[in-house]
């Protein structure tokens, strides 16, 4: 989430995406996120998108650990379901049939399911935006409760004459699809943080051949919008 407005979105987005894809959803958030107030409309649950369950079919043989083609996710059996009985608890289950398996080779094959599955998430969630000059030289990039702080340096920026973008990102793992194509249309690319660059350095394990600035903040406060346009003219200038 990145405004304290669109929690809920991301809330909602979370769940589905973990219901759908069967994984585990983390939502990130932060202090700043929840001390802070913007007006936002009650939804109306009519309007938000159907949560997709891949429910396993009654009179089909069963086999719990069975995945499609397209989302490498398995079928949801019905607690109480007669023929859908399955074991379940962190014991590593064989593929395909679900049985307690002790065999090496076999957690190999299931390690490697579970990669694909969260990566094939990136085919489910938009493509990164990008917001302000497509013909710049510098791209700020962000995540998180930065937004608004970011959004506005950019925004200055632009008004007072100079050409600068922001990429801000909600969506980590998987990054979305179009990420690279992103990042390399910028000579500069530099990545603000309120820690100590978590974000730059996942950046630059998924995309090494780009070169990531780092501007970071650890000092228990917010970024200011003054701070960030001195350091981006500072960067623009160079």
């Amino acid at each position: 989430a990145g405004t304290p407005s669109n929690c809920f979105d991301f809330a909602f987005a979370a769940s589905k995406m973990a219901i759908e894809h069967m994984t585990p959803v983390m939502l990130l958030t932060d202090g700043f996120l929840a001390n802070g107030s913007e007006p936002w409309l009650i939804q109306n649950m009519n309007d938000l998108p159907a949560i997709q369950v891949n429910k396993a079919k009654e009179g089909e043989k069963y086999l719990p650990y069975k995945r499609d083609a397209e989302k490498l996710i398995r079928s949801w059996a019905i607690p109480g379901t007669p023929g859908m009985e399955h074991r379940i608890g962190g014991l590593e289950k064989m593929d395909i049939t679900g049985t307690v398996s002790y065999v090496p080779e076999n957690h190999e094959v299931m390690t490697h399911n579970r990669d694909q599955k969260v990566k094939r998430i990136a085919n489910y969630i938009p493509e990164q935006t990008v917001y302000g000059d497509h013909d710049a030289d510098l791209l700020v990039i962000g995540w998180g409760g930065t937004q608004g702080h970011l959004i506005s340096a950019v925004r200055e920026l632009r008004e007072a004459g100079h050409k600068i973008a922001l990429a801000h990102f909600n969506y980590i793992n998987p990054l979305p699809k179009n990420t690279g194509e992103v990042l390399g249309k910028f000579k500069k690319l530099v990545v603000c943080e309120i820690n100590l660059g978590q974000f730059a350095n996942y950046l630059k394990m998924n995309h090494p051949k780009y070169d990531y600035l780092q501007y970071n903040k650890i000092q228990g406060l917010p970024f200011t919008v003054a701070e960030l346009k001195n350091h981006f003219i500072k960067l623009m200038e160079e």
